[in-house]
């Protein structure tokens, strides 16, 4: 979807934007190749063109830091797909209180498409272990991470850099009018969840930790269960609702239309 992203240049809205997609135009390369855009003036789209190429150069040699700076958040969901191959799906779980007032982060639970990890409070849980699977990544995926997971994170770890693109699928649930929590947008697209930990929410999660700080092995296990199943389905989820978004621009139906496919 980035590459069929216009907007990115300051002065192009989403209106502007599909007016670009009616003409043919569709992708990064299309608009530089076009000698003249109608609605642009020639000396705008020099303009555009030298801002697009650079977008275009940053995703081939996919600086991901780059769009972290330069793409504004609520759009940075349409570089999951270039970015997919180097994703980290990511959630915490925290002893129940905000930083500062006695809280900490108890289990980081990490999901790269391939393999699940978890780092633990007083085992493996620290800002360099940290850092390393976020710099490692290109995208970030979460659910309230804009909100929760990423500021509790950078409060707890001081010197902790998260300079990756991140796709917050909460907003981009309600944006395309989907409500409620992250069990609840599971339950409605059926992603199924290990039975062991059906029906378990983050208050559950606090206790769980409690217990194993009095000795219960068997709670921290259950609590990372509990967290996979959380960090996992976020990826699930994730191809769920970029691909709403997608179909919300409305760029798949100007390419039909340009391949002579009617859309009705």
């Amino acid at each position: 979807m980035i590459r069929h992203t216009f907007s990115v240049a300051h002065g192009i809205g989403e209106r502007l934007e599909r007016r670009i997609w009616r003409q043919g135009i569709l992708t990064w390369n299309d608009f530089l190749e076009a000698d003249s855009i109608s609605g642009i003036p020639k000396e705008k789209k020099a303009y555009f063109d030298n801002i697009i190429y650079t977008f275009n150069r940053a995703l081939s040699s996919l600086d991901s830091e780059f769009f972290a700076v330069n793409l504004k958040r609520s759009e940075h969901w349409r570089l999951f797909k270039e970015l997919q191959s180097r994703v980290l799906c990511l959630d915490i779980e925290t002893n129940g209180y905000q930083p500062g007032r006695g809280g900490y982060v108890t289990i980081v639970g990490l999901y790269d498409g391939l393999s699940w990890k978890a780092l633990i409070k007083g085992e493996n849980l620290t800002r360099q272990s940290l850092q390393y699977e976020i710099d490692r990544s290109d995208i970030i995926i979460t659910f309230f991470g804009s909100s929760f997971d990423i500021p509790f994170l950078l409060k707890s770890f001081p010197g902790l850099r998260i300079n990756k693109p991140h796709f917050d699928l909460c907003s981009g649930a309600r944006r395309l009018g989907l409500n409620g929590g992250l069990k609840k947008l599971e339950a409605y697209f059926g992603i199924k969840r290990n039975e062991s930990v059906q029906g378990l929410d983050g208050y559950d999660a606090v206790l769980l930790w409690q217990m194993y700080k009095r000795g219960s092995r068997e709670a921290l296990e259950l609590l990372l269960e509990y967290n996979r199943e959380d960090t996992m389905n976020l990826l699930k989820l994730a191809e769920i609702i970029y691909n709403g978004l997608r179909s919300s621009t409305g760029i798949d139906n100007y390419a039909l239309r340009l391949k002579g496919v009617s859309c009705a």
